[in-house]
């Protein structure tokens, strides 16, 4: 008797949509390793020293995804796509936080491995991208989630074409032309 193939992420996409209450489980548990390296990559972007390690922003979104019940899952590729756009907000919130803190927001306590840390200051340029792509997908919201997908999830621009329908010369032209308008958007601020 030969074993039973283990599940495919759009398998366990689709029994999530019948309602399995276990499918958020299985599915982080079989998709870990590539959400955690869509995680180093967002982090890659990130200033050293970063309060943030690629475990806990993994578990973080994965809450969130668990808690997402609205969703109408498609594939694998939708899937990594909306764990990267929760990473880049689970990153975007934490810049705005400290932001807000560094200028007298709240008080917290310090714990000594807290103290030892040379830096922790908001990464403006996080914050810059985040208020650039707002601005961008108010005219242009396919441009973005191209840039969502491709800068934070680190998916190739045939997965990409394939997510949204339409042909990698288009994926190319729209991440070509919101670097530039972003490029420029961002040096305004």
């Amino acid at each position: 008797m030969e074993p039973e193939p283990s599940p495919r992420i759009t398998d366990i996409l689709d029994a999530w949509n019948f309602g399995s209450s276990d499918a958020p489980g299985r599915l982080f548990e079989l998709a870990y390793s590539e959400v955690h390296k869509i995680a180093q990559r967002c982090l890659r972007n990130e200033r050293p020293g970063h309060t943030i390690q690629a475990t806990a922003l993994v578990n973080e979104a994965y809450l969130r995804v668990a808690a997402m019940r609205q969703i109408r899952w498609q594939d694998r590729n939708q899937f990594f796509a909306v764990a990267a756009r929760i990473m880049r907000h689970i990153l975007v919130d934490h810049a705005r936080k400290r932001r807000s803190a560094k200028r007298g927001g709240v008080v917290r306590k310090v714990t000594f491995e807290d103290a030892l840390v040379i830096s922790r200051e908001a990464d403006p340029t996080l914050i810059r991208l985040d208020d650039a792509l707002r601005s961008l997908e108010q005219f242009d919201s396919r441009k973005t989630r191209v840039v969502e997908m491709r800068y934070f999830g680190g998916l190739s621009a045939d997965e990409i074409a394939d997510l949204l329908g339409v042909s990698p010369q288009t994926v190319h032209l729209d991440w070509s032309l919101a670097k530039a308008w972003l490029v420029r958007e961002m040096s305004r601020q």
